[in-house]
């Protein structure tokens, strides 16, 4: 536990944040057990908690407690761990990660993420799917009224796709939405969420040759995540 708290003090240096103890030893010693003790975790299937809009981290924490979200990870984790949270704790926990350093993003294949950076900010309006920068915004950063998805796991952005599509996840927008969407359009989404940023995918995209229209996209979407990055 000590060295947890120790590297729990050390994510939280960069800012002037203050958690209590009682809301840094839970969110490490608890949350951090599958979500990382600053909120990046180890293991995909698990999402990444650093960086998210404490308003979305909080709506969830919710509806674990009250059992309104019905995935399997939630029903299988975490219905039991928010069963006995106040609205108090939930609120802290939820400042309390959205404070925490984002992941910086993972590198991923170039050719899924030109295919996924294209969906992202075109939508696909053959199968009447929209743009999802019109709502997660153009970075992926998330805002007001919808999350942040920058940085997230691939394998998690993908378990979730399905949780909307079979309404396990019961979210009617992201149902319609989904259920249009190919298993090669989610793969290519859920690996350019997870390469944002940029440190990841800037460098294979730069090595790559192609067609000149081909290298203009590369050369946009490697220009889009230096910007990213430099705005954190």
């Amino acid at each position: 536990m000590a060295a947890l708290l120790v590297a729990s003090a050390a994510a939280l240096a960069h800012g002037t944040y203050k958690p209590s103890a009682r809301i840094r030893d839970l969110a490490v010693g608890v949350c951090g057990v599958c979500h990382g003790v600053a909120g990046v975790s180890k293991n995909p299937m698990f999402p990444n908690l650093a960086g998210q809009k404490a308003w979305y981290i909080e709506q969830q924490l919710k509806e674990f407690r009250d059992r309104s979200r019905g995935d399997a990870y939630a029903v299988g984790y975490m219905w039991g761990m928010a069963s006995r949270l106040s609205n108090r704790t939930i609120a802290a926990l939820a400042t309390y990660f959205a404070h925490q350093k984002p992941s910086p993003g993972t590198s991923h294949s170039s050719a899924t993420v030109l295919a996924g950076e294209r969906i992202y900010h075109e939508g696909i309006p053959a199968q009447g799917v929209p743009a999802c920068a019109a709502c997660h915004g153009p970075r992926g950063l998330g805002n007001a009224n919808f999350p942040r998805l920058a940085g997230q796991h691939a394998e998690y952005i993908l378990k979730q796709l399905n949780a909307f599509r079979t309404n396990m996840r019961d979210v009617a927008i992201m149902h319609g939405i989904c259920t249009t969407l190919h298993a090669k359009d989610d793969k290519a989404l859920a690996d350019y969420l997870a390469s944002l940023p940029g440190h990841g995918h800037v460098a294979t995209l730069a090595s790559r040759s192609g067609p000149a229209g081909d290298g203009t996209r590369r050369a946009r979407v490697a220009a889009r995540a230096r910007a990213a990055t430099a705005a954190r």
